[in-house]
């Protein structure tokens, strides 16, 4: 009868996934209220007081909209400017006479990576999905098939490597080598994102899906219409660059100095997309012959076309936050605490289960840090496979209380059956595939 009663919280979530369900699949009801009321509800079940309840949803829907409101917004209007411009067009069309229609895939997982590692995963979806879009226009193929193929590498990729949160807080927890992780990831990340991004891809069924009403090529452009592709290429790179050339000078100015300050300032994600925006205002308008006023109406049409996905968005913050409140991750945490697995397993098997319960990669990661960290020593484990087993861990299969789940779904238009049979199965490949060449390199290690 105890652990029925300490098992309450996640048979209320559980409960509350199902009820999500039935409002949005059956009664169609709209994403955004549903999630509200199912945070409602799980949240009382759960016997969190109601002020304590209201503060968790306010909570989650401002720590959500504070992180990804201006990501999401700046990332459609660089995205919308691209396309309305040209120069996703000019990328999708180089991209394929370089590599081809077939092999027009590999040349996104290359790409894909190097957004996943370069800035939040939200920017990295938020540029790179109209790119995808143009290229699978231009290929004359299903969207969905590059989509899952850029997604596979750019979560991967965010989950494994630092300077991304999940991973940076992996490497002090754990007291890894940096660099180790950096060399032993690329061995994990190879495998794994061929197997969801590559493989995955041929063996799903009905992936063509009508292309989304925001990314819905406004016309042909002639080749001298288009501005270069380098210059195409290095706008939406350049909060990558920005950011990554932050965090390398900050190896070399002492903490807590004014240029550490500013550094830190136009190294944040918000300030570097802001940047690219306002370079892409001139390149990809200005210069380009588009009038001022024509600029602005991309970025109405841009904003507009987004504005339901970030309410979206910060409503399963809002279910995230209250899961968390209610406890779900400690149990799970204090459940598998005492069992005799090994200490890569057991770190990947405790990620998985608190990112399933919660919806956030960095909090399950550094929670099962927290609890299999003093194993390390007692199983003599090497501490770089410990951060990549944890890591695949927190980039697996995910739902209806994960705010990507909810972009992801929104912004290609999907249904939530179709999510979670390309979103989901994707990451689930990924972190699995990702588990098994960890063990594999234990064996040699």
């Amino acid at each position: 009868m105890n652990g029925i009663v300490n098992a309450l919280p996640i048979i209320w979530v559980a409960v509350g996934v199902g009820l999500l369900l039935f409002l949005t699949m059956k009664l169609k009801l709209n994403s955004f209220i549903s999630l509200l009321l199912v945070s409602i509800f799980v949240g009382v079940a759960s016997g969190l007081a109601l002020p304590d309840l209201l503060g968790s949803i306010k909570s989650g829907v401002g720590g959500t909209l504070g992180s990804l409101a201006l990501i999401i917004g700046l990332g459609a209007i660089l995205g919308k400017l691209m396309v309305d411009s040209g120069a996703a067009q000019r990328i999708a069309t180089t991209l394929l006479n370089k590599f081809g229609v077939k092999n027009v895939q590999w040349a996104l997982l290359i790409v894909g990576t190097i957004f996943g590692i370069s800035v939040f995963y939200e920017v990295a979806f938020i540029i790179l999905a109209p790119l995808v879009i143009s290229i699978a226009i231009e290929a004359k193929i299903p969207y969905m098939r590059l989509g899952i193929t850029m997604v596979a590498a750019a979560t991967m990729a965010h989950s494994l490597f630092p300077p991304q949160p999940g991973p940076t807080a992996l490497v002090e927890a754990y007291g890894a080598d940096m660099g180790m992780v950096y060399l032993l990831g690329i061995v994990v990340l190879i495998p794994s994102i061929i197997g969801a991004g590559i493989i995955l891809p041929k063996l799903l069924r009905n992936l063509d899906h009508p292309v989304p009403p925001l990314m819905e090529k406004p016309k042909e452009f002639k080749d001298s219409e288009m501005p270069g592709f380098t210059v195409s290429m290095l706008i939406p790179l350049l909060p990558a660059l920005i950011i990554m050339s932050s965090t390398i000078l900050k190896f070399f100015i002492p903490a807590g100095t004014e240029a550490e300050q500013v550094i830190t300032f136009f190294g944040s994600a918000e300030i570097s997309m802001l940047i690219a925006v306002l370079i892409a205002i001139f390149v990809f308008g200005i210069r380009a012959g588009r009038s001022m006023p024509e600029v602005m109406d991309s970025f109405s049409e841009a904003i507009k076309g987004i504005s339901m996905i970030i309410f979206i968005v910060a409503s399963g913050g809002a279910f995230k936050q209250v899961i968390l409140d209610s406890g779900v991750g400690t149990y799970i945490a204090d459940l598998m605490q005492n069992t005799k697995v090994s200490p890569l397993i057991m770190a990947w098997f405790i990620t998985a289960m608190i990112r399933i319960a919660t919806g956030t990669g960095v909090v399950s990661a550094v929670t099962a840090a927290g609890i299999v960290g003093p194993l390390i020593t007692t199983f003599d484990v090497n501490p770089t496979l410990m951060v990549l087993a944890t890591a695949a861990g927190s980039n697996t299969i995910t739902h209806l209380n994960d705010a990507s789940f909810w972009l992801f779904k929104e912004y290609f238009n999907l249904s939530i059956k179709d999510t979670f049979k390309t979103w989901g199965l994707l990451l689930l490949v990924n972190s699995l595939i990702g588990l098994g060449v960890v063990l594999l390199l234990s064996l040699f290690i």
